[in-house]
C-alpha cells in the first residue's frame, strides 16, 4: 500500500507525506516496510539507504515481486470501495 493510500484509509485522512514521517516514529513491530511510493518505489531509501535494503529484504522474503528499482504492480493493496480505517 501507498503511504497516501493509508493516509486516505485512516479515520482522519492524511497525506502521503504525514504518514511517512508518523511511519518514522512507529513502534518496531509495525510492518513498516510493507508502505510504499505510490509509484512503487522505496522512498525510505532518501532517508537511510540501510533502510531501503532492509525493506527490499523484507519484501522479498513475503515473496513481494520488485522490478529493477519498485514493487510491481499487482503486488500493491488497495482497499475495497467503502472499506476504511
Amino acid at each position: 500500500m501507498s503511504y497516501g493510500e493509508l493516509g486516505r484509509c485512516l479515520s482522519t485522512p492524511a497525506t502521503g507525506r504525514m504518514v511517512g514521517r508518523w511511519m518514522a516514529q512507529s513502534p518496531e513491530d509495525l510492518p513498516w516496510w510493507r508502505v510504499i511510493g505510490q509509484d512503487g518505489r522505496l522512498p525510505i531509501g532518501k532517508r537511510d539507504p540501510r533502510l531501503e535494503r532492509d525493506q527490499r529484504t523484507l519484501l522479498n522474503e513475503e515473496g513481494v515481486a520488485l522490478l529493477e528499482d519498485r514493487v510491481h504492480p499487482e503486488a500493491f493493496w488497495t482497499p475495497d470501495e467503502g472499506e476504511s480505517g
